[in-house]
């Protein structure tokens, strides 16, 4: 991103202050010139009652219409006039004849001289009207009505007016008034666009647009690339979000965005995570049939649990990753244990020449060679399937790493060629329980520890017999070495071989028996149907 426009260009608070404060101020400005123009319309028409009132009173006073019958009416009628305008307020109060001569006015100069505007359509037409006009006085919003006598006939005009400079300087001070109260909702919304701007910002963590929308999309990116199924929930269990491998692994079991979860097990384990505001690792869990491994992890904000993440594993998979590990762990026994024998009978070869004990050394020689190659065409012929094969024969080295002796009764066979899935599973299961007959075995002494195998496929079963002349497993502890973790061992990284061959006998729904030897160790049968 360019630095130097990422700098000129405006904030989305500035922004958002801006466009705030220009809706208030121009609302504002909006509701002020209503209300002005309201006003004056208001003003101006309650001017024109209040004149046509004054102007009807000044037409019935009955001194004044006596007084049209004098030899100088004006004589009456402008003292009565005058105190009406003064009590009414009015700018000017007028009475004319039915000519248009005055007979009454503020100024006595002008009384005697006909009115600047037209009395016809009072006279002729003897209505009462409003209307706005200028005079000798200048703009007013006036009133005229005819004054009659007793004999029912019009004898003068009565007319009444409130001057536009006045009543300008009245709508001028409630003008005033109005600006002065549209200036607090003005302050009041300019404070409100700032705070509002400000806590949207606190939210956003200060990016804008652009940056959210950025991180937005790497997030989406970094999800879809996690190889674990990726799940996120509500607190109403309503799936918000899933990663590709997520909908992949639960197409069938119906998972989808905005659906609600409703697998008991899965509930229970969601409801944990919300309740103790904790993250849960490993649990175990069936859907459809199918086992997974379970993490759950809240979405906490500001103390307060808004969902869970969940990451599943499947089984198979780690059983896999498991198995992989496996193998490469025989593997690099099997070299170290070769590395290690070679080694001693290197020195001890090269000891016997160095002394000149030719014979002797060949002797060990012959013999190394005669005993391997017994143990490899023993195992060739007698055991069909490579990986069964293969383990035995590093387990055969491992032995003698560990100067323990491993026995492979000679009657055993195994002429059945397992598929890769089953040997894959098989292979751990006698790998970890012939490693921990030799660990147990090592602790008799030096040269004492001794393990036996046998193993034969007749019938409907593949069975495998080892046994080892340890201490040997008491009854009550039967089950529970088998459980995830336990180990008789020090250190980490012990506990789990074990475990892996429960779950892979499991898999391939085969048994295992525990019983005590003949050799005076444990003695673990296992029996796997060849049909699985």
């Amino acid at each position: 991103m360019n630095v130097s426009a990422k700098k000129s260009r405006v904030t989305l608070l500035t922004q958002m202050t801006l466009l705030i404060i220009v809706v208030v101020l121009l609302s504002t400005l909006l509701v002020s010139i209503l209300f002005s123009r309201m006003l004056d319309d208001i003003v101006e028409k309650n001017m024109g009652q209040q004149a046509m009132t004054v102007a009807k009173l000044t037409a019935q006073n009955p001194t004044i219409i006596e007084a049209f019958d004098d030899a100088n009416p004006s004589k009456s009628i402008q003292p009565i006039s005058e105190i009406i305008r003064q009590t009414s307020g009015a700018d000017y109060v007028t009475v004319a004849n039915e000519k248009g001569l005055r007979y009454s006015h503020p100024n006595p100069k002008n009384i005697g001289k006909p009115t600047a505007t037209s009395n016809d359509p009072v006279l002729q037409d003897h209505e009462s009207i409003i209307y706005r006009g200028s005079g000798i006085s200048g703009p007013a919003i006036k009133a005229k009505t005819p004054i009659w006598n007793s004999k029912g006939e019009v004898i003068g005009v009565s007319s009444v007016g409130f001057l536009v400079e006045n009543i300008e300087q009245q709508v001028q001070g409630y003008r005033k008034h109005i600006i002065q109260l549209a200036i607090i909702p003005l302050i009041v919304g300019i404070g409100g666009a700032i705070l509002i701007a400000r806590r949207l910002k606190k939210l956003t963590f200060g990016l804008e647009p652009e940056e959210i929308s950025f991180l937005f999309t790497e997030k989406e990116a970094t999800i879809e690339s996690i190889r674990d199924a990726t799940i996120t929930v509500n607190n109403e269990k309503r799936i918000t979000s899933m990663n590709k491998r997520a909908r992949e692994l639960f197409d069938e079991q119906q998972l989808i965005i905005g659906s609600v979860i409703t697998d008991n097990q899965l509930e229970s384990y969601i409801n944990d995570a919300i309740e103790t505001k904790g993250s849960f690792m490993n649990k175990k869990l069936m859907l459809d049939q199918q086992f997974y491994v379970l993490d759950t992890s809240p979405i906490v904000i500001a103390s307060d649990v808004k969902g869970v993440v969940l990451t599943i594993r499947a089984v198979s998979e780690i059983e896999q990753l498991t198995e992989e590990f496996s193998k490469i762990k025989t593997f690099s026994e099997n070299m170290r244990a070769q590395n290690h024998e070679f080694l001693n009978k290197l020195n001890t070869i090269y000891g016997l020449l160095t002394l000149k004990e030719y014979d002797r050394a060949i002797k060990i020689v012959s013999s190394e060679v005669s005993e391997r190659q017994d143990i490899i065409s023993f195992l060739m012929s007698s055991v069909k399937d490579p990986l069964i094969a293969a383990c035995l024969l590093g387990k055969m080295n491992r032995s003698k790493e560990l100067q323990v002796s491993l026995e492979i009764d000679p009657d055993s066979r195994l002429d059945s060629v397992l598929d890769n899935t089953m040997s894959n599973h098989f292979v751990p299961i006698i790998g970890n329980i012939i490693e921990n007959a030799m660990e147990a075995a090592r602790k008799k002494g030096e040269h004492k520890g001794k393990v036996k195998v046998s193993f034969t496929d007749l019938g409907k079963e593949i069975i495998f017999d080892i046994e080892d002349n340890g201490q040997g497993i008491p009854i009550m502890m039967e089950d529970i070495i088998f459980k995830d973790g336990y180990t008789t061992k020090s250190g980490e990284n012990h506990g789990i071989g074990l475990a892996i061959v429960k779950n892979s006998i499991g898999l391939l729904n085969g048994q295992i028996y525990v019983d005590k030897s003949e050799l005076g160790g444990a003695r673990f049968t296992i029996v796997i149907p060849q049909n699985s």
